[in-house]
């Protein structure tokens, strides 16, 4: 284990609109207003979304098993904020629903909200850490960078 501390810095409250791409819109937010380190909680709707909902087998690197959202869902998540070779990047877990059941994975790729998903944003001051993707475990951890 490995960790760092900081303090709760700039708060953002943010809508996404009918049809935009939440994750676009994430990055760049974070992109104009330099949110190099953040956690945030979301809620509302998507209309299409791509959903990684686990891994196939409990192997490292993993495959993942890819959902897709093709119907409108509510939406439920958590995610952060860490910046990956000079670029936001988001990692955000989320659930779904309609009428067809539930669904939790790690939102992906092309999606779109529909009628309106609202994000509540803690950017986290005093830390130094961003992701780096490592060959051997097949994704990007994040990486401290402080002598705690």
């Amino acid at each position: 284990m490995e960790y760092t501390k900081g303090n709760i810095g700039r708060v953002f409250t943010v809508r996404i609109d009918n049809k935009e791409n939440l994750i676009e819109e994430l990055e760049n937010l974070a992109t104009y207003e330099d949110i190099r380190s953040a956690v945030f909680v979301l809620l509302g709707a998507v209309g299409e979304a791509n959903l990684v909902t686990g891994p196939l087998e409990k192997i490292i690197p993993p495959e993942p098993v890819w959902s897709k959202l093709e119907k409108p869902s509510e939406i439920m998540g958590i995610g952060n904020i860490f910046f990956e070779n000079e670029k936001p990047k988001i990692h955000l877990h989320t659930s779904t629903g309609n009428q067809e059941g539930v669904k939790v994975g790690c939102l992906r790729g092309e999606n779109e909200t529909f009628m309106v998903i609202e994000v509540f944003i803690m950017e986290l001051s005093g830390i130094s850490a961003a992701r780096m993707f490592n060959s051997n475990k097949g994704f990007a951890p994040i990486q401290f960078n402080n002598n705690q």
